[in-house]
C-alpha cells in the first residue's frame, strides 16, 4: 500500500521527505544528502510505465495507467512511501488512486504569498507568471529536459484546487501539515507527522527522540543548502538561458512576501482572502 507525501510544487514536500527519510531509513537519523531521497520516489514517472503501451509525446497520456501502475506496486503488499504533486482526483475518467491502493497521506501546504515567490525562482518566471502558474486549473508539470516525452506528466491544477482536492478527501487518512508551523515548531510537529505515520503502519516501535532529533538537526534549512552547494541537489531544475541548475534552497525562512511591492501584496491578498480564511493564515 503507499502512503503520500503530497503537496503543490514547492510547498515543503522535499524538506518533509528529508526528515522522514533520515528518520524511517538510516540508523541513528543524520541525513547526509539527497541520495537519500530515493527511499521516497515520486509517482508519476516514467518508470512506473515501462509495462504499458502509451503515446509519450501526448501530455497526459500516462493517466490511463496511474491506478494500473499502483497495483504493479503493491503487488509485494508492502508499505511504501511515495512523493506526489498530482493533484488527487480525475483527469479524463483516470482516478488518481484508490483506496485500495493507498493507505494515507500526509499533506504539505504553504501561505501562498509565499509560494509566489518560490514559484517564480524555480521555474525561471516573473512575478506576474508566477502568480498566474498557480491559479492555472489545468497546469501539470513533466521533464522539459526530455524533447517531446511527457512520461513524468504530473497533473498539479491550481494551488487551490491542489490542497483541497487532498485535505478534503474522504478516501483514507491524510493528516494536513502547515509548512510555517513545521518550520517553527519543527520537532513537535516532526513528531506528530511520525505518529501518524506509525499508527497507520500499525508500527508498534516507540518514538526515537533522539533519532527524530537528529533528523530535525540534519535537514535545518541552512544544512541542506550547504549540502547542495557542496554536492549538487538532483531535483533542481536546470535553467533554460543560463544551461546551468538553479539553487533549489533559496530563501527559506528568508521568503517573506511582506518584502513584496506592496501593490502586489494587496493583490494577494484579494486574490487568495478565501484560501487565507480557509486555512487560517493571517
Amino acid at each position: 500500500m503507499i502512503f503520500w507525501i503530497a503537496s503543490y510544487p514547492k510547498n515543503g514536500n522535499t524538506w518533509l521527505r528529508s526528515l522522514l527519510s533520515a528518520y524511517y531509513f538510516t540508523k541513528d537519523g543524520f541525513y547526509l544528502g539527497d541520495a537519500q531521497l530515493e527511499n521516497i520516489e515520486q509517482f508519476p514517472q516514467k518508470k512506473f510505465f515501462n509495462k504499458f503501451n502509451y503515446k509519450p509525446d501526448i501530455a497526459g497520456e500516462t493517466s490511463k495507467f496511474w491506478i494500473k501502475a499502483q497495483e504493479i506496486i503493491n503487488l509485494d503488499k508492502k508499505i511504501r512511501f511515495f512523493k506526489t504533486h498530482n493533484f488527487l482526483g480525475n483527469l479524463g475518467g483516470n482516478n488518481f488512486t484508490n483506496i485500495k491502493n493507498t493507505i494515507g497521506a500526509i499533506y504539505i501546504v504553504r501561505d501562498p504569498r509565499n509560494v509566489v515567490t518560490s514559484i517564480k525562482n524555480h521555474f525561471e518566471l516573473d512575478y506576474n507568471q508566477a502568480l498566474k502558474f498557480m491559479r492555472n486549473e489545468k497546469k501539470f508539470t513533466y521533464d522539459n529536459t526530455k524533447n517531446n516525452d511527457y512520461s513524468d506528466f504530473q497533473f498539479i491544477s491550481s494551488w487551490e484546487k491542489n490542497y483541497q482536492s487532498w485535505i478534503y478527501n474522504k478516501y483514507f487518512p491524510t493528516k494536513v501539515v502547515k509548512y510555517e508551523e513545521l518550520e517553527k515548531e519543527t520537532f513537535y510537529i516532526f513528531k506528530d507527522v511520525i505518529n501518524f505515520i506509525d499508527k497507520i503502519f500499525k508500527n508498534k516501535l516507540k518514538f526515537n527522540k533522539q533519532k527524530a532529533q537528529n533528523a530535525v538537526q540534519s535537514t535545518s534549512f541552512s544544512k541542506l543548502k550547504k549540502l547542495e552547494n557542496e554536492k549538487g541537489f538532483s531535483e533542481s531544475m536546470i535553467s533554460r538561458d543560463l544551461k546551468k541548475k538553479i539553487p533549489f534552497f533559496n530563501l527559506g525562512p528568508e521568503n517573506n512576501w511582506k518584502k513584496l511591492d506592496i501593490n502586489f501584496q494587496n493583490d494577494l491578498n484579494k486574490i487568495f482572502q478565501k484560501n487565507l480564511t480557509e486555512l487560517k493564515y493571517k
